[in-house]
This record gives structure tokens, sequence and C-alpha cells, in this order.
């Protein structure tokens, strides 16, 4: 099957060195203070964008699990895997990013009673059941055929837990994005749309890198297995 072209490993991996590093500086040193939560709202260019990348991640695995579903093509199914697996990570940090600027600014780690909180904490439960899932099953169709299933049926739960945000009748998460747009500009949309960038640029970086190492064990186990 032909693939499209795709920009160089050693080149993303510039480009997501160059935004991050631009990212970092315009959120410390360019980025003005918050009229409420002053220099601690800065941790909101991390936590929103890393929380978007992630969302990002869930659904691209939902759509190679698709793929993979139609055409029946391995690659599909560890491409769908890699994706997973970038998504939780970052779950993991939207969680801990949340947790501390939550309080921070309100004065509680965590609330139970918060949907949206409790929301995203079962979208990263359900994906984390993922490689339970995975890995109780042998290598084979059976494996990427319920894997697939699994990963597709979990991006119904993305726009639940987005929504979960708008509806949310308090404030311990404001919301920045309306269908008016967003509700700040100059420098703070600035930076917002530039770490947004370098983190969707940084996370499919190591998508590649990931992909690429997971292909390289691959091809390695086939050539040990023909030699054996």
């Amino acid at each position: 099957m032909g693939r499209s072209y795709r920009i160089p490993l050693p080149a993303l991996a510039a480009s997501a060195f160059v935004l991050v590093t631009l990212a970092i500086a315009m959120v410390f040193f360019v980025a003005p203070n918050d009229a409420d939560q002053g220099f601690s709202q800065r941790i909101f260019y991390f936590h929103v964008s890393i929380a978007i990348t992630a969302y990002a991640c869930f659904a691209g695995g939902a759509w190679k699990a698709f793929r993979h579903l139609t055409r029946r093509d391995p690659r599909y199914d560890l491409e769908s895997y890699v994706a997973v697996h970038q998504g939780v990570i970052l779950g993991v940090l939207v969680l801990l990013t949340g947790s501390i600027w939550a309080k921070i600014s309100w004065g509680h780690w965590w609330l139970w009673s918060e949907d949206q909180l409790v929301l995203f904490l079962v979208l990263f439960l359900f994906y984390c059941a993922y490689f339970m899932l995975r890995f109780s099953v042998d290598p084979g169709p059976q494996r990427a055929n319920l894997s697939a299933v699994y990963a597709l049926f979990g991006v119904v739960l993305i726009p639940v837990s987005f929504a979960a945000i708008r509806l949310a009748k308090n404030l311990i998460h404001p919301v920045v994005f309306t269908l008016q747009g967003p509700r700040f500009g100059g420098w703070i949309l600035v930076t917002y749309c530039v770490a947004q960038a370098a983190m969707l640029v940084l996370a499919y970086t190591l998508y590649r890198v990931e992909l690429a190492g997971k292909l390289l064990d691959s091809r390695l186990r086939e050539l040990r297995e023909v030699l054996a």
C-alpha cells in the first residue's frame, strides 16, 4: 500500500524543539499576568494545550482503529496503539497540571462533585483499560480487532468530557472558548496558539518516534523467527 509524503523525522523534531522553546519563552516572558489569578494562570497555556492534544491523540487512535477494521492492515492497529499510548501519557499531564492549577487558584486538588473533572478521569481510565485488554490477548488478528473496537468506542467519551466543561454550573474550571470565540485576546491569545501548536507538533513527533521504534522491533522479531 502506498504511503503519502510525511515530514522527515529530524525536521519534525527540530520544529518541535523550536516551537516548545518559543512557547515557554512567551508563557513566562511575554504573556501578561492574569488580572484575577496572577502568575499562577500561566499554567493555563500548558494545561489546556495538553488536554486538547490528548483529545486529538485519542481521536487519532480511534481513526486508525477504524482504518484497521475496514482495511485489516496490521500497521493501522499499531498506529492506533501508539496514538492511544501518547494520549494516556498526556492524560497524566492533564490531571497533574489541572490539580496544581486547581489547588493554587481554588484551594482544592480535586473535587469529586465536579462532573468535568470526573468525566476526564473516566476517559483517562477507559483508555488505561485499553492496555489491559490488549495485553490480555495473544498477538494476532483477534487482539488487533478487539483493540480497534475498544478504541473506536472510546472516542464517544471525548465530546462528553469536553461538553462537561461547557455545562458546568460553577467556575472551578473556567470556560475560555465559546461559540463567539475566545474570551481573551492580544498576547494571551498569541501565546496560547503558539503553545497549542508546540504541543501538537511535539506529540506528533513523539508519536512518530515511538511508531518507528515499534516497527523496527516488529521487523527484528520477524527476522529472528525466519532465522530460527
